[in-house]
């Protein structure tokens, strides 16, 4: 750092790159001086973009009602209309319908911007005016331009409240007593209702194992979980679109810790048990609401003393709460294994690796590291809050030039950072404890999103060790230069409040995140990224040995699940892409499945001519699939791999890329690492064991298809015995079909269905005694796009039908289509469906073919069902169906998940908004549609 004296009252600290933040003293009054980059003076960062007016208009899928509409809203032409769409219902203010409603994006930016802008000068924060119009107008060109957001209670609350409520991570505690076991309950139902998350450790409350003061055995923490839990979803069903996301912790070493691992895996063999007999188990079902512990994501905390015993088969010991003493002792072996086998089997319960956490803890004397908020990436203080905020990656690699535009990234960080920093202390909070440790701790996170959008663009695969180098390097210059901007807001306000004695371990984390640097490849990565990463911790540390630190934490790696899609993220968090296929909302509404738009960027960056992008482009719209595009090299394919997909990432590429980021955030990252269905028990183990060991602090699995139902297809070679016609002699004369027609009246039935949240009609027409000749098929509101489909669908069935098409043919092709809307059905005879023609086929085979036909389909009532199981088990009851089926074509008929289709995140719970199921982000799940999120962001 090099010191200039402007004049006699006037110095200011800057560096040879032209730092943008700099300290200005004026005789014993300091503040922040920004220097512009990313604006122009006189210039206003909203005229440097074209505006249009369009119409935001969400459809709710149950019944094609409009369940939001504002017609005439302003937005950047950039902006997709998804994010148009997302905004326009979830952030802008104001009663719809009235002059006081938000109507432009411009309007909704200048709410937060000048309202923080303001705050900061305020509190001292600016060196002058000129400094705060700068600041503001740096801010308002970054969130303008989707080059970074903040969470979402920001743009919920900020200037429409006076004490708004900002952050959407909390961590709460608990005691021992009943007292304050009851005051969890109010104080996680407070946050619940402002639409935010709690995670909390209950491993302070005895165990069943114990007595109470008075006599008798105590019940435990688990028995206090189904009151919260039961809270939590009555607050979720009271109209909020986000769920109430919470967290359950318990300390490997508590004497209930077997009982608490198992309570969701035994949940989900209720589910199973009920479904099959007739309950209505879908997610959002009427019965659904019995089953117990699913609002909350549960996670045992293991130390490196339990995970050493592990790796050296030895025994540990369960302590009572009350009085430590020793109370049993238990193989580490055993536990982790049922650990592993209840993941396995439900996706909980997660493992957040204690040891680790806590060594990496910026202010242990203060207390220790307990809890997390519900997705794993908050770890702080008990009763603490963070405030978040995630920069777009994509928007800071400049694809013209084919570099990563380093200063812009750092301006972002400095900008963002500050105004996260400013809110801090102008927020209200939901308890007194939590808003005391907020102010005297000041954590927050800041993040990024489009890790993997960025790195496909740029032609690298998401699992290799280059893509792991530029994940390093990014996380690195992020954090390091957020602590060195700390510590210099520090030097003007002073450090945190709980700072002075927590100084020197705060100085050792520091110095441990600098040291790690060290460790990334640096063949992979541009020179000038990895050097100004380096700078960044050489200066953070620097200057806090001198000033210390305005904030004890950082960083964090949230899920962004809403705010990614509000910044038009290709990729959420540190995740890979989805698939090569995506829906995109289109302007006069509705959707469509496009390419991602990453794939061309890709193609482009890895040198392939614009005609064979296009080629490359219309091969995985007709075909789902990059393998076999034509002009594809084979060593580029793995670029292309994606989270789903016939090609998809290996878990524990993305268990590698956790450890790659790990070192360099002051919190942890919210990810659920996905497994396929085949992945056994022992590779769950493992990935645990290797997670502790590559030092992550918190891990997460989900494997595919592990809760309630399978939905079913066939594998291809079943495919194409169905589907392979009966031989025949050759006529001996062209046919000509003819058409036979119905008479003007015939027999007809209409049977109501329902799949998933979309409830239809179909009303079959017959010839009269002698089989089908017509469908109809009523689903959505007339007009819509589906109605029209769906309507086109049947008058060409029926026409096939007359032709002489026989029934079979059609069912054997449109069983197992696979679309939304899919999932449970209201019929006893088809429980699950795939699709909407999916679930016609089978019906209509059920209602008019006969068994043999159904049987070679694999299709078979509840009854025939029944009577195969009685035969299986050894019963006398014989079926009442004309044949009764052998084991070897119950056997042919099991559908098998086919090897080439997409796996679907059969636990993603329906959009209360638009109706289609969600996609997973990190530990929660998001609406591709409409952006409703199931968790924080």
């Amino acid at each position: 750092m090099a010191e200039i004296t402007a004049d006699d009252t006037t110095t200011v600290d800057t560096d040879a790159a032209g730092q943008a933040l700099r300290v200005v003293k004026r005789g014993r009054k300091s503040g922040l001086k920004f220097a512009r980059h990313f604006t122009t003076p006189g210039v206003h960062p909203y005229d440097e973009l074209e505006w249009e007016l369009r119409d935001a208009v969400l459809t709710n899928w149950r019944d094609q009602s409009v369940s939001f509409e504002q017609r005439g809203v302003e937005f950047p032409a950039s902006w997709s209309m998804m994010s148009t769409v997302i905004v326009a219902q979830k952030y802008f203010r104001g009663t719809l319908g009235t002059d006081q409603r938000e109507r432009s994006v411009k309007q909704m930016i200048d709410r937060v911007a000048d309202t923080i802008g303001g705050w900061g000068t305020q509190g001292g924060y600016f060196a002058d005016e000129e400094s705060a119009e700068v600041f503001v107008a740096e801010l308002k060109h970054l969130l303008v331009n989707q080059k970074a957001a903040f969470n979402s209670p920001v743009w919920f609350n900020v200037g429409v409240e006076e004490k708004p409520q900002c952050s959407a991570c909390f961590i709460l505690s608990v005691e021992d007593t009943m007292s304050s076991i009851l005051n969890w309950y109010v104080e996680e139902g407070t946050i619940f209702k402002g639409g935010s998350g709690a995670g909390i450790n209950l491993s302070s409350i005895r165990s069943s194992k114990e007595i109470l003061k008075g006599g008798g055995e105590a019940s435990g923490p688990v028995s206090f979980m189904r009151g919260a839990d039961a809270s939590a979803g009555t607050i979720k069903s009271g109209g909020k679109t986000r769920r109430a996301a919470k967290m359950v912790i318990l300390n490997v070493d508590h004497p209930d810790i077997e009982e608490f691992v198992w309570t969701k895996a035994r949940e989900e063999k209720k589910v199973r048990v009920l479904r099959e007999a007739g309950f209505d188990m879908d997610l959002d079902g009427e019965d659904y609401a019995s089953i117990q512990y699913q609002n909350a994501n549960n996670s045992v905390r293991v130390t490196d003393e339990f995970m050493k015993a592990y790796e050296d088969d030895r025994d540990y010991e369960l302590r009572a709460v009350t009085t430590g003493e020793v109370i049993d002792t238990k193989s580490a072996r055993d536990v982790m294994r049922q650990l592993s086998q209840a993941s396995w089997e439900c996706a909980d319960p997660g493992l957040q690796y204690d040891s680790t956490i806590n060594d990496w803890h910026t202010t242990p004397e203060s207390g220790r590291i307990n809890g997390s908020n519900p997705c794993s990436e908050y770890m702080h203080l008990d009763n603490s809050a963070c405030n978040l905020a995630s920069l777009n990656l994509k928007k800071f690699y400049d694809y013209s030039a084919g570099r990563f535009d380093v200063e812009a990234y750092k301006r972002a960080v400095e900008v963002v950072f500050t105004a996260q920093e400013i809110i801090v202390g102008f927020s209200s909070y939901p308890t007194e404890a939590i808003g005391e440790n907020a102010l005297a701790y000041r954590q927050l996170g800041l993040g990024y999103a489009n890790l993997g959008g960025l790195l496909m663009s740029i032609g690298l695969p998401y699992d290799s060790e280059e893509g792991r180098a530029w994940c390093g390097a990014l996380t690195a210059l992020m954090t390091g230069h957020a602590y060195r901007t700390s510590a210099e807001i520090a030097r003007v306000t002073g450090p945190f409040a709980g700072y002075k004695k927590n100084e020197q371990p705060m100085l050792r984390v520091i110095g441990k995140h600098r040291d790690a640097v060290e460790g990334i490849d640096p063949r992979p990565v541009a020179k000038d990224l990895l050097n100004a990463a380096r700078e960044s911790w050489d200066d953070a540390l620097k200057l806090g040995e001198k000033h210390g630190f305005r904030n004890a934490q950082a960083t964090v790696l949230a899920p962004t699940g809403t705010i990614g899609l509000m910044m038009d993220c290709d990729t959420t968090g540190i995740e890979p892409d989805l698939g090569l296929v995506k829906m995109k909302k289109l302007v006069g509404g509705g959707s469509m499945a496009i390419v991602n738009r990453t794939v061309p960027q890709a193609l482009r960056h890895l040198g392939y001519t614009e005609e064979q992008v296009e080629a490359v482009v219309a091969y995985i719209d007709e075909n789902k699939t990059i393998h076999g595009a034509p002009a594809l090299r084979d060593e580029h394919t793995k670029v292309f791999q994606c989270a789903m997909g016939d090609d998809a990432i290996h878990y524990m590429g993305h268990v590698g890329m956790m450890a790659a980021a790990q070192p360099f955030i002051s919190g942890a990252i919210s990810k659920t690492v996905n497994l396929p269905e085949e992945a056994t028990v022992e590779d769950v183990e493992q990935l645990h064991y290797d997670a502790w060991k590559m030092g992550i602090k918190a891990i997460a699995i989900y494997r595919d298809n592990c809760k309630v139902a399978q939905p079913l297809s066939v594998s291809k070679k079943a495919d194409a015995k169905l589907d392979a016609p009966a031989a025949a002699p050759l006529p001996a004369e062209a046919y000509v079909p003819m058409r036979r027609k119905l008479p003007k009246t015939r027999p007809s039935q209409t049977i109501s269905f329902q799949v998933a949240d979309a409830k239809g009609y179909i009303t079959a027409g017959e010839y009269p005694g002698d089989g089908l000749g017509e469908v109809f098929v009523k689903l959505g509101k007339q007009g819509s796009t589906l109605s029209g489909l769906l309507d086109a669908f049947a008058i060409s069935v029926s026409i096939g039908l007359q032709y002489g098409v026989p029934l079979e043919s059609y069912v054997s092709k449109f069983m197992n289509m696979r679309f939304e809307p899919a999932g449970m059905t209201d019929d006893e005879e088809i429980r699950f469906s795939t699709s909407v023609v999916d679930y016609l086929a089978r019906k209509l085979a059920i209602e008019y073919l006969p068994y043999d036909k159904r049987e070679a389909l694999g299709i078979f009532t509840l009854e025939e069902r029944t009577a195969m199981l009685d035969e299986a088990n050894g019963h006398d009851e014989q079926p009442a169906v004309p044949t009764t089926p052998s084991a070897a074509s119950v056997a042919a008929a099991k559908p098998l998940l086919s090897a080439g289709s997409v796996p679907v995140d059969h636990d993603a719970p329906m959009c209360f908004e638009c109706g289609i199921k969600m996609k997973r982000a990190g530990a929660c799940h998001v609406c591709e549609s409409c952006g409703t999120t199931s968790g924080c962001s």
